[in-house]
Order: structure tokens, then C-alpha cells, then sequence
């Protein structure tokens, strides 16, 4: 958390959000289920199953909440398909689905991105976290592998995104304890 002193001497304090597109309730289930089965091999902390929309950035919470609203207002609702279980090179990209960049989703992030004033440097990688950590190469293998032993069609999973979050992620926070929603806006067709 940062904080800025306002010109009348006040302090206005900075949190890190990030906004994620969520799967359909009737999925959460399934994904939890197999959330739950590669954190009990290999540890991690829990976390809601999410598409991150938005990338952390450090906002007031007045901000972060006009921002999302001004994001939300343009977008419609949208399918995401999976391309495949993944391996990623850093603690909150370990293993996850790789989405397909279509499109639509791809448009979805860039938009949201816009409003929040972001220019990234690398192109977005859709992506739903199955499971967060600093594993080994082998490890993240024996991981994907599981993933698929859990769950064999997860590979090939379609879904619609409808309802996106404004999150507070402190990203220092590794067991993720302290993330908490703060606003959900439902996409109109």
C-alpha cells in the first residue's frame, strides 16, 4: 500500500487492484475441485478461479471503482476456450489454462486496460491459475500432468465470461490472504 500527500496535507491511500473475468458459477465447482487436488500435492494458497482482465496497478479505491464501472459499460459478454493446461515462469503464473487469444478476449483485457490508462509492454496471455508457487521444471510437469489425470477434458473446456470483479491484490501478499473483492459488475448482452 502507498500513500500520496494531497496539497492540503491529507494522505490518500493507494492499493493494488486488478480486475478478473469470472467462469460461470456452475463451473466454479469443477475448477475448485481441481484447484483443491494440485494444492494438496504440491501447496500453494487458495484463490478464486479467475481470468485476470487487468494487471495489478496501484489506484485509490475511488479510482479503481470509476475506472471499472467506465470499463465494464462497454463490454459485452464473451467465450473463452481453453487451449490447454500450462506451465508459467513465475509464482502467480505457475500452472494455469491457456485460453485462446481470440479476438474477443483479447479485446476484453485491451479495453479494460484503456480505461485503467495501462500500455503493456508484452502482448496479454489469457490465463486462468490453476495453481500458485515456486515450483521446479519437474514439478510444474508432474503438476500439468496432474491436472489432466484430475480432470481429463479440461483441456478442451469453453465457457461464457459474464460477470468481471474489481479484486485488491496485494501482490507482496503470496498466500493471497488479504485479496479481497470490492465490486462485480454483470455484463449485458
Amino acid at each position: 500500500m502507498a500513500t500520496t500527500t494531497t496539497a492540503d496535507g491529507g494522505e490518500v491511500k493507494r492499493d493494488t487492484y486488478s480486475v478478473w473475468a469470472f467462469p460461470p458459477e456452475e463451473l466454479k465447482p469443477r475448477l475448485k475441485k481441481l484447484m483443491d487436488g494440485l494444492r494438496s500435492e504440491f501447496g500453494g494458497p487458495e484463490f478464486e478461479p479467475h481470468v485476470t482482465v487487468v494487471g495489478a496497478i496501484k489506484l485509490t479505491e475511488k479510482e479503481a471503482r470509476d475506472m471499472f464501472h467506465k470499463a465494464c459499460e462497454g463490454l459485452k459478454p464473451y467465450a473463452a476456450t481453453v487451449e490447454k493446461v500450462a506451465t508459467g515462469t513465475f509464482f502467480y503464473q505457475c500452472v494455469f489454462l491457456l485460453l485462446h487469444p481470440t479476438p474477443e478476449v483479447v479485446e476484453a483485457s485491451a479495453h479494460s486496460c484503456a480505461h485503467f490508462g495501462l500500455k503493456s509492454s508484452s502482448p496479454y496471455m489469457p490465463h486462468l491459475s490453476l495453481l500458485y508457487g515456486e515450483l521446479t521444471d519437474a514439478e510444474k510437469k508432474a503438476a500439468q500432468e496432474k491436472a489432466y489425470a484430475l480432470d481429463e477434458s479440461i483441456g478442451s473446456l469453453n465457457f461464457q465470461i459474464s460477470r468481471l470483479a474489481l479484486y485488491k491484490t496485494e501482490t507482496e501478499d503470496r498466500t493471497c490472504k488479504s485479496w479481497e473483492k470490492v465490486d462485480e459488475f454483470q455484463l449485458k448482452p
